[in-house]
């Protein structure tokens, strides 16, 4: 069973813990503001209920996680998102990160290779709030290229090398966020996309990610 309610106690946990993320070193406003405003305890059973506002990851089955909160806004302000650009989010996972995109205007259009975690995400009624999100059961390698170009990629999963049809589908100038690296710890890149079609990559923190995985899983 997923909590429903978002009490006074959520919101002043949810408050304590961007304040944390923030002291971390997030600095965009925006950011910061989307994770104020998104009830992360809705995206897990509510067992969950007021652990969801410790900064740590949790299990939400099929072997997959639900970032920690840190790592969601890290990720989310390295990939500098803009009202209306359109962003590709490869691993769906429990939904969260999608509406934290969602908050800053973007359309997201999000793959999820596991079906049993896809169909859990098409009944969960919070996300019908959000019609700027589109989910897909894919293979995250392959993206979506009947949606391409995008503005912005993300990468929710250990990639062990940047997937070419992903840098294929990326707009020129565009941005690309992906935990790279094949053994428990990866470290966070963003590939920009240059007019030439050259690439430009900037290396960042180490973080452990569930590794991305080919396929999708029926």
């Amino acid at each position: 069973m997923r909590s429903t309610e978002d009490t006074y106690r959520h919101q002043g946990l949810r408050k304590k813990l961007v304040q944390d993320i923030h002291k971390k070193g997030i600095t965009d406003e925006r950011v910061l503001d989307a994770l104020l405003a998104v009830p992360r305890h809705f995206f897990l059973d509510s067992a969950f209920d007021e652990m969801a506002y410790e900064d740590r990851a949790f299990p939400i089955g099929e072997g997959q996680t639900i970032s920690q909160p840190y790592t969601v806004a890290y990720q989310t302000e390295l990939l500098q998102v803009q009202p209306f650009m359109k962003v590709l989010e490869i691993g769906t996972g429990s939904g969260y990160q999608a509406v934290i995109l969602a908050e800053l205007g973007a359309y997201v259009y999000t793959i999820e290779r596991q079906k049993k975690l896809f169909d859990e995400l098409k009944k969960f009624e919070f996300l019908k709030k959000y019609p700027t999100i589109k989910i897909f059961h894919g293979d995250g390698y392959e993206g979506l290229p009947a949606y391409a170009p995008y503005d912005r990629i993300l990468i929710t999963a250990a990639a062990p090398f940047v997937p070419p049809r992903l840098v294929e589908q990326l707009k020129t100038g565009g941005m690309l966020v992906l935990p790279l690296g094949k053994g428990q710890v990866q470290q966070m890149r963003r590939i920009t996309k240059l007019e030439n079609g050259a690439l430009r990559e900037e290396v960042f923190d180490h973080f452990s990610f569930v590794p991305m995985v080919e396929g999708k899983k029926s």
